[in-house]
């Protein structure tokens, strides 16, 4: 008996959430994350960092690197060195959002590693979940797209690694929903998978925020051809 009422209470709040989720808003990134394929992972085996081309490549043929049209983008008082006046950051302040500090960036051998450049959807991540039926463009495309990419505290990218959204989330909550909804967002132009762990912890997190709106491709670009500076 006690078996069946624990039964029971757990297909009714199992039910709840199926109800509250059907519902979540037009343009959410809950109502995205229902549309996405729901699988196991798939081995590593087969992955390198090489196979998604030349890191920081300037895919988009707009004179500079992917790294620094980041920080072009995520950085604020930028300055540029005197050699690439148009492309490479010297200086910057950058507000990490996954960590919420304040980090004066400098170019530098010791210093350009404070701020590095996280694949949200990480490329591993990616391999494991369906990136490796993809041609050679595409993988290029992916690693190098600005809707993919955030600048951050570089401590907090190293603890990150390859971790999922059930492994892990930005240190400060505040992100979560912004972080997991970008998430949903590149999975979702990739038709790339999510675990079932991995969405049920993507849903409690925007079970908080339900009308998280879906972040798309041009509120997350970078400078294009046209030069503004």
């Amino acid at each position: 008996m006690i078996a069946l009422a624990i039964a029971i209470v757990l297909a009714n709040a199992w039910n709840q959430s199926l109800e509250a989720h059907e519902s979540a808003p037009p343009g959410s990134a809950l109502a995205e994350l229902e549309t996405l394929d729901v699988r196991d992972a798939e081995p590593r085996t087969g992955y390198s960092r090489e196979g998604f081309g030349r890191a920081w490549a300037d895919v988009d043929d707009n004179g500079c690197d992917t790294r620094n049209d980041i920080l072009a983008r995520d950085l604020s008082e930028v300055t540029y060195t005197e050699r690439d006046e148009t492309c490479t950051i010297s200086t910057g302040v950058f507000v990490d959002p996954y960590t919420g500090q304040e980090i004066e960036f400098q170019r530098g051998k010791t210093t350009s590693a404070a701020v590095q450049i996280d694949h949200v959807v990480p490329l591993l991540d990616a391999w494991r979940k369906g990136a490796r039926s993809w041609d050679e463009n595409t993988m290029a495309l992916f690693a190098n797209d600005p809707l993919n990419l955030l600048a951050s505290d570089g401590s907090a990218n190293q603890s990150k690694g390859a971790r999922d959204a059930s492994e892990w989330l930005p240190p400060d909550e505040t992100f979560h929903c912004t972080y997991v909804a970008r998430q949903i967002a590149v999975k979702s132009v990739y038709a790339l998978a999510v675990t079932p762990a991995e969405r049920d912890a993507m849903r409690t997190v925007l079970d908080a925020c339900p009308s998280e709106p879906l972040p798309s491709a041009a509120s997350t670009a970078t400078a294009d051809a046209v030069d503004p500076w």
